[in-house]
């Protein structure tokens, strides 16, 4: 069995596409000792052909961290075959919040050195001893304590247009830069309470283990993070305190999570907070447009961009020879900072 897919983007588009059935899209992670990531992965890659799974999975040392999808009708004999894997029997799925479109067209296991980047080179520490978890209702509780400190643990262009009230959004593009700066920002916060919140719980649950490293007293993390709290929000009819929508690192780009709009179009400051990429593939900058500058930019994210896209194929693809592919996940921002 080949143990990689061959298939061309357009054609797994294509036939993504052309898919009626409903799929389930499901994220977890677990910090586990792994001794041959190599083989569980190619392990992992039999086991989910059966399933129709797409998504991206990282695997290491430390452990794995899934984003992935399938078929719906699939889904419990996934979660069957996958709670056979004794450190994940058990494993809690954040199941996505919307469903609106496809969120993957392959499937994509990479072996890593780390599952979450994070530049930590200090050998005294130790990513298990984390903080104590947090549910919803606790949560709310903790978010109106004036002794507490929220701190948002993703980064910018995410909490920019989703964030919890009064969160504390450092100004980060990495995970492995805001892990430097809340050492230092937060220096005079040791003795109060820290809350820390991420997308899923992977981030802020290693970020919680290095702000207790290093000093911090009393530190909290949000399990399962965004995804679990909405969700756990709408089953106990609790007070919803995240507002915007949750960014995600796939094809849809964001979850709505309120009707609350807080970011603003990077192109001409109206009130916008869809994310998109520019449709110059050279280019490919993630960047917030909103419906009258897609149609004035053609969905670019400059002028420069939609002229170039208007030239014919062979002439783009001449243009960036010689030039780095662009990245998914470049970054785009307004010139004022999130408020």
């Amino acid at each position: 069995m080949l143990l990689r897919n061959i298939v061309s983007r357009e054609e797994l588009k294509r036939r993504m596409d052309a898919d009626t059935r409903p799929y389930t899209t499901v994220s977890f992670y677990c910090y586990q000792s792994i001794d041959s990531p190599s083989l569980f992965r190619d392990a992992l890659y039999k086991d989910w052909q059966q399933f129709g799974v797409v998504g991206r999975v990282y695997l290491a040392n430390e452990g794995i961290n899934a984003q992935v999808a399938m078929p719906s009708v699939y889904f419990e004999g996934f979660k069957e075959t996958l709670y056979k894997i004794d450190f994940l029997n058990g494993i809690r799925l954040n199941t996505a919040i919307e469903e609106t479109q496809k969120a993957f067209i392959k499937l994509d296991i990479k072996v890593k050195s780390k599952i979450v980047a994070d530049g930590i080179e200090d050998p005294t520490f130790n990513p298990s001893n984390t903080g104590n978890y947090l549910e919803a209702e606790n949560w709310n509780s903790y978010l109106e304590d004036s002794n507490t400190v929220v701190i948002d643990m993703r980064n910018h262009y995410e909490s920019e247009v989703g964030r919890f009230e009064n969160a504390q959004c450092p100004d980060a593009d990495t995970f492995r830069d805001e892990l430097k700066m809340v050492i230092d920002e937060y220096e005079d916060n040791k003795d109060k309470r820290i809350l820390m919140y991420c997308t899923g719980g992977i981030r802020c649950e290693k970020a919680s283990a290095w702000m207790k490293h290093n000093g911090f007293n009393e530190v909290y993390h949000l399990k399962g993070g965004i995804i679990n709290y909405v969700r756990d929000v709408k089953e106990k009819q609790l007070e919803n305190k995240f507002k915007g929508v949750n960014f995600v690192f796939d094809q849809r780009l964001h979850e709505r999570v309120s009707n609350d709009i807080l970011a603003v179009c990077h192109q001409c400051g109206e009130a916008a907070d869809v994310h998109i990429n520019c449709a110059n593939t050279g280019c490919h900058l993630l960047f917030i447009q909103c419906e009258k500058c897609a149609q004035k930019y053609n969905k670019c994210c400059s002028e420069a961009c939609a002229a170039v896209i208007e030239l014919p194929e062979d002439v783009q693809k001449e243009l960036r020879k010689g030039k780095p592919a662009g990245r998914i996940f470049s970054k785009g921002r307004f010139k004022q900072s999130v408020q």
